[in-house]
């Protein structure tokens, strides 16, 4: 017996490998999953801008890293103490001007390079809804609490997010052809407008990307939005706030978006790997024994095993923390 309506996972999945270089852009449900992703050795850019939630502004900052634009002290605004981008999240804000813009650059610049290897962009929209600098008439990515009456706020069209994307989404792809584009909705809901007003706001957002999927066989949709909305309807599934999905919730759509696009081969890597951190997380009742001596040999011995079949995997902090506690 049933006793929840499953949402039906894609069908055309390609698999997303541990080999694999990932680009994560959007709204803070990329930031959990990008963190999980990292937490099992995906090869990872999040966020080269912070959080973006609406997808005209991660377009723009997709342009903006494929150009290496460098920012100068000129593009940064300044209010409460503090210098800031009107692009970027509020994690690159500093007292000094220069070091605001020496962070945004220094991050454009690594984002860059990641962007011309990346095998999957992945883009994690959150509202339709978008804010624009009433000075000179741009789609901000961030408004930093600055009064509401500098900006000019409306809801974007299906039409108009596609007719951005399909030249963009072009020119990403010849890059390297075998480069693929993943599109979800944030299970986030945007209460402001009231539960109609997300509706709206999130139906626009399934609509453009529709026409894009359509459009190209490199892009692909998961259904982390239908995910909460039908399988996790139940509010013991939220935080406390009752409109972010709580951390019970994200694993389950991390589960099923492994399932969907993990290879066994990636989700055998996920269990043993698992393991591992659950030894490195554990404290021992006498760290100097020589029973936790051979513990931590047995981790270092079984990341040596995974790093033979896996060669780009990323394990130096783990090697490091268990070097370290040997030579205590």
């Amino acid at each position: 017996m049933e006793f929840i309506t499953k949402v039906e996972m894609p069908s055309d999945r390609p698999a997303i490998r541990h080999s694999d270089k990932l680009m994560l852009w959007g709204s803070c449900f990329t930031e959990n999953i990008g963190t999980l992703l990292l937490e099992n050795k995906f090869i990872c850019d999040i966020n080269p801008f912070g959080v973006l939630y609406n997808p005209m502004s991660i377009a723009k900052g997709i342009k903006e890293i494929y150009a290496c634009r460098q920012y100068t002290p000129e593009n940064l605004l300044s209010s409460r103490g503090v210098w800031f981008s009107l692009m970027h999240h509020s994690s690159f804000d500093a007292a000094d001007r220069e070091t605001c813009c020496r962070q945004i650059n220094e991050r454009l610049q690594a984002g860059h390079s990641f962007l011309l290897q990346a095998d999957w962009l992945i883009f994690t929209w959150g509202t339709s809804r978008v804010y624009v600098w009433k000075d000179d008439g741009r789609i901000v990515g961030n408004c930093h609490k600055l009064p509401e009456r500098m900006f000019d706020r409306r809801l974007l069209d299906a039409d108009e997010i596609a007719e951005e994307y399909i030249p963009l989404l072009q020119n990403m792809h010849s890059l390297n052809s075998n480069m693929k584009m993943l599109f979800t909705v944030s299970p986030v809901r945007h209460t402001r407008d009231g539960m109609h007003g997300n509706q709206l706001n999130k139906a626009i957002l399934l609509i453009a990307i529709d026409k894009l999927c359509r459009t190209f066989p490199f892009c692909h949709y998961f259904p982390a939005y239908e995910i909460m909305m039908d399988e996790l309807r139940d509010y013991r599934f939220y935080a406390d706030d009752m409109i972010h999905p709580s951390r019970q919730a994200v694993n389950y759509i991390w589960e099923k978006f492994s399932d969907t696009y993990f290879p066994e081969e990636a989700r055998a890597f996920i269990r043993q790997w698992e393991n591992i951190r659950k030894g490195l997380a554990h404290r021992p009742f006498n760290p100097q024994s020589e029973e936790y001596r051979s513990f931590l040999s047995q981790i270092l011995l079984k990341i040596e095993q995974l790093k033979e079949k896996f060669p780009y995997l990323d394990t130096q902090n783990e090697e490091q923390i268990c070097q370290a506690q040997l030579k205590k």
